[in-house]
């Protein structure tokens, strides 16, 4: 099943792009009278006219901001139906020049202390699965700032299976141990952040949600009364 994606545009233009990508997927299907170019003008004005309520009606998108769209669809009898269960929008609104000026003269005097200063982690111990791993969630702030799978060696070493720090960018973490040296297992981890960070291999925001996924569903094997809940 084909799927229309518009990649990275600016919400002015989405439209033009939305029927750009349809007429180039669906140009063998015209060439071989699967489908009419009219018809595909049609069901492409209709979708638009139906994003057109979503992204400017409800949502209140500018023209300048930024999204990306995406959509299943198929071709049958002719015509073109559009899956909308499968229909993603993701929006990124644009910063006004003027906060991103007030901004920058805020902080690039601070740019060198900034940079030097590393990311406080928080790490909180989140269950054990029933295998015996356990799993801990970091946070920096409030933001989420990832998460790690890891089990005891003696009382020496934490050795992490698999994690992902998101901060200052995403980075996978395996196979590595972290020392003990008398502390929890939360503190060393937080202790070793930056050690973790520079053996972590940079992987791209995808990679990282799945990572993450992959960890969170090992949650759901954690005996019940260490269950965690998440937003």
């Amino acid at each position: 099943m084909p799927t229309m994606r518009t990649g990275l545009v600016i919400a002015g233009g989405y439209a033009t792009k939305v029927r750009r990508v349809i007429f180039a997927q669906l140009s063998e299907d015209i060439k071989e009278k699967r489908i009419d170019s009219k018809t595909v003008a049609f069901h492409v004005a209709q979708l638009n006219r139906f994003l057109f309520t979503v992204l400017v009606d409800k949502l209140k998108v500018d023209k300048r901001d930024a999204v990306r769209l995406s959509i299943d669809y198929e071709v049958s009898e002719g015509k073109i139906l559009w899956k909308f269960d499968t229909l993603r929008v993701e929006v990124f609104r644009r910063v006004p020049d003027e906060e991103v000026t007030a901004v920058l003269t805020a902080l690039v005097p601070e740019a060198e202390k900034i940079m030097a200063a590393p990311v406080e982690y928080t790490v909180e111990y989140a269950g054990e699965t029933s295998d015996g791993d356990k799993i801990y969630v970091l946070k920096v702030g409030e933001r989420e700032g990832g998460i790690v799978e890891a089990i005891p060696i003696n009382e020496e070493f934490l050795f992490v299976k698999v994690g992902v720090l998101l901060v200052p960018e995403p980075t996978k973490i395996e196979k590595v141990r972290v020392a003990l040296e008398g502390k929890t297992h939360e503190e060393a981890l937080k202790e070793s952040i930056n050690d973790l960070l520079g053996r972590g291999k940079p992987v791209a925001p995808e990679e990282a949600d799945s990572i993450i996924s992959y960890v969170r569903s090992r949650l759901g094997e954690v005996r019940p009364e260490a269950k965690i809940e998440y937003e």
